[in-house]
């Protein structure tokens, strides 16, 4: 009912801006306004570790029960020039440069990368070094990285996996450690685990692969060699930040011909974002009428000079283009 004045009764109106005050505090708190790296948001906010597997204990997976080697950690070997060895049995395995086969624990985690075998693990299990470290020949050299173990070494990673050897495999060749524990298998030169090409079968028969995940994250990470642990697409392509937008208010300020080189990266959700901050996790309209996703209220762009996944070709392009961490910062951005 109006005010026999004609203008809205008080109360209503204190209402109405309460409201509206409410709203902008809750988007403002969401944005994170906290000193930091080139913005008002850049909290340092990491990944939460995964639990540690209970037990680890004898017949828990990792291979002790069968007798292997007495008394501390083997020390790890340097993984050196890798190589690819082509088993019957197994399909494609990667070896280090004295032959021995390399496994995967499936306990372990690859985005983000972890190791979870422990020290009595390690006894079974060694480590495999990555300094040094070189791709086998026709393998994408950007899949290998490094995470470090419980004991402080450097441990290769193959896609985000770390790399062990079994210490019952007495020569090149071996591959004694195929399946122990249900957890534990040689990795294919990919990180994935190894398989052979299964016999043809009719359609509705054939089985499905193994390995292939059932639908990759809409937005993840991997470890980049040179740039640490950056933030990826579905396909696996880097995406960026433009240091000329800003997180609050958010805007971007990449379009036209600018959108074309650096597409937007379309709305993620957050089910299907592995490994990213939520804090400002949200959708933008931008200025060409198109949605845009961004990371602690940052706009993200993917690189059209990036041909393949793993390329990072858009880093530092004009001092103002920079893969992103998980946290939304720009890495290598100046400060």
């Amino acid at each position: 009912m109006r005010h026999p004045s004609g203008r809205a009764p008080r109360a209503g109106r204190s209402a109405s801006l309460v409201a509206t005050a409410a709203a902008l505090l809750a988007l403002t708190t969401a944005c994170g306004q906290e000193k930091g790296d080139q913005s008002p948001n850049g909290q340092n906010v990491g990944n939460e570790a995964p639990a540690k597997a209970d037990g680890y204990g004898a017949g828990d997976g990792y291979g002790a029960d069968d007798g292997a080697v007495e008394g501390g950690a083997a020390k790890a070997k340097a993984a050196g020039q890798l190589a690819v060895w082509d088993s019957k049995k197994l399909g494609k395995v990667v070896t280090d440069s004295e032959g021995f086969t390399l496994y995967r624990f499936d306990k372990d985690t690859a985005q983000p990368p972890k190791s979870n075998c422990d020290a009595a693990c390690l006894k079974a299990w060694p480590a495999v070094a990555a300094d040094g470290a070189k791709a086998a020949p026709g393998v994408d050299a950007s899949l290998l990285g490094e995470v470090t173990t419980t004991d402080g070494t450097k441990q290769l990673t193959i896609d985000g996996w770390p790399m062990y050897r079994f210490a019952k495999d007495a020569k090149p060749g071996d591959a004694k450690g195929q399946g122990v524990g249900g957890t534990w298998y040689a990795a294919a030169p990919d990180g994935k685990k190894a398989s052979a090409a299964p016999a043809e079968k009719a359609p509705e028969e054939a089985a499905p692969e193994e390995t292939a995940p059932a639908d990759p994250a809409g937005l993840s990470t991997r470890k980049d060699p040179k740039l640490g642990e950056i933030v990826v697409d579905k396909n696996g392509m880097t995406v960026y930040r433009f240091t000329k937008d800003s997180a609050w208010p958010i805007k971007s300020n990449c379009v036209g011909a600018c959108a074309e080189k650096w597409p937007a990266v379309a709305p993620v959700d957050k089910s299907d974002a592995v490994g990213i901050k939520k804090k400002g996790y949200m959708t933008y309209d931008r200025p060409d009428g198109g949605k845009q996703q961004t990371i602690d209220c940052w706009p993200l762009y993917t690189f059209a000079g990036d041909k393949k996944a793993g390329d990072t070709n858009g880093q530092g392009v004009g001092g103002t283009w920079y893969a992103v961490s998980p946290d939304g910062k720009a890495i290598g951005a100046p400060k």
